[in-house]
Order: structure tokens, then sequence, then C-alpha cells
């Protein structure tokens, strides 16, 4: 009789130390759960649109004109928050720059660095109006104190290829043949095949090439890499042109015409 009460008071102290053990297992993984919950941050919320931030929207595009000797498009990307980034294509080089804007008498007025690793950035300042973001007129001051500062006056103009634009469009449109380039002399066949790039908006490095086009109403610098764009039509032609650049330069005055 006392074996069996010592049997049963030991299955009733190991059937509560399983049910201690299970509550408290039960208990530590809610505990563990709550805890990573809570080291866990909350998603962050998007930063709320403003009104402001919406008006902004309009100064964004394409400013083209006349910058010293040469033309440039001051692209705007973003503006937001008193922010604004962008790029100018001018020179052969096409240049990403940042910095803020503050409304001052109805005109968004800019300030915009360039990022300083070419020897041809400086920093943007121009107004733009609220009321009508049509034109951008400023300076640019380069971070070589040797150069000079410089004034313009953009007025807004979305790129656009436009494959009929041009003194020699067919080039962009059809294939050529050889009658079409035999009898032209070097130089006419050199801007034919630049006026295919120039149709792209390629910023041309070399002056006397961009002075080829700049005057041009239709073009607008937007580019300094073209690799991409040239059509199937325009590379054949381009590589036809350039075997018949070639013959010219060999053959000069018995050449052609």
């Amino acid at each position: 009789m006392k074996n069996l009460l010592l049997v049963l008071s030991f299955a009733l102290v190991a059937s509560a130390c399983g049910i201690q053990k299970n509550t408290a297992g039960a208990s530590g993984t809610v505990n563990d759960t709550t805890a990573h919950a809570a080291a866990d941050p909350a998603p962050a919320a998007s930063p709320a649109i403003t009104a402001e931030d919406t008006e902004a929207q309009k100064i964004l595009g394409s400013y083209v004109g006349a910058f010293g000797d040469n033309k440039i498009t001051l692209l705007i990307t973003k503006a937001s928050g008193g922010a604004i980034s962008g790029r100018s294509v001018v020179g052969g080089n096409d240049r990403p720059f940042d910095g803020s804007y503050a409304i001052e008498d109805a005109s968004y007025v800019v300030t915009a660095q360039e990022p300083g690793d070419n020897k041809y950035d400086g920093v943007f300042s121009f107004k733009i109006s609220a009321s009508d973001p049509g034109s951008v007129t400023g300076t640019w001051k380069p971070n070589d104190p040797k150069r000079p500062e410089k004034s313009y006056t953009l007025e807004r103009k979305k790129f656009e290829y436009r494959p009929t634009v041009g003194q020699y469009s067919q080039a962009s449109t059809r294939l050529l043949k050889t009658a079409d380039v035999e009898n032209m002399s070097k130089d006419e066949l050199q801007f034919m095949r630049n006026e295919i790039f120039a149709r792209h908006g390629y910023c041309f490095t070399k002056k006397d090439m961009r002075q080829m086009f700049e005057n041009e109403d239709w073009y607008v610098p937007n580019t300094v890499d073209i690799r991409d764009l040239l059509t199937d039509v325009e590379k054949k032609n381009i590589a036809l042109i350039k075997r018949y650049e070639k013959y010219a330069d060999e053959y000069g005055d018995s050449y052609g015409r």
C-alpha cells in the first residue's frame, strides 16, 4: 500500500512538472514573438506630395538656346520639396546638376551645381516664371576662375527625333544608292553623314561640327551617345557614305565631278 502511494505521488508530480514546462514553453514562444515583432521597425510612410510639389512639376522639361558660342539644352528632370535635379548638354558634354529652388516674386529661383569633376563644370543660377514657365533666364559661373561667366535666355523646347528634317533627309528615310553619293564632294558627304547624328540630337565635340547645325531651328542637342538610337537604314547609309568619303579623300578632284 505504501509503495502504491509512492507511485501515485510520483506520477502526480511528473504530470504537474510537464504542464508547467509546456506552459512555460508556450509562454516563452509568445514572449519571443512579441519581442521580435517589437524589434522590427514599422515600414516608413511615403512622403506626402504637397500642392507645392505638384505645382513645381510645371517647370520640368528642356530649355534650349544660345550659350556663348554654343547651343545648350538645360533639362530639368526633378523638382520637389525645394530640391532640383537635371542635366546640361553643351559643347560635346552631358553633365548632371543638383541644387535647390525657392519661390520668390512669383518665380522659381534656382541654384544648381555640376559635379565638379570636369574642367568645364560650374554653377547655374536661373529663374523660371511660376505662372508661365516657358523660358529660363540666368547665368552660369564656371568653377575655373579663368573661364568667363555666361548669361543665357533659353526657351522651352522638347527634343523630338524627326527623320525628315535637314538638307539630306533621304539619308534617314530610305536606303541610299550609289547614284545618290558618287558625285558628291568629301565636305558634302561629311555633312550628310553628320546630319544623321544631328537629327538624333547628338551634341558634337568638335566646334566646326556643332556650328554646322546649331543655327538650325530643328536641331536640339540632347545626348553625347547615339549609337543605340540609329536605325538600321541609317547605319547602312553611314557605312556607304563613309566609303565614298574615303574615295573622295584619296582621289580628290579626279573623283566624281
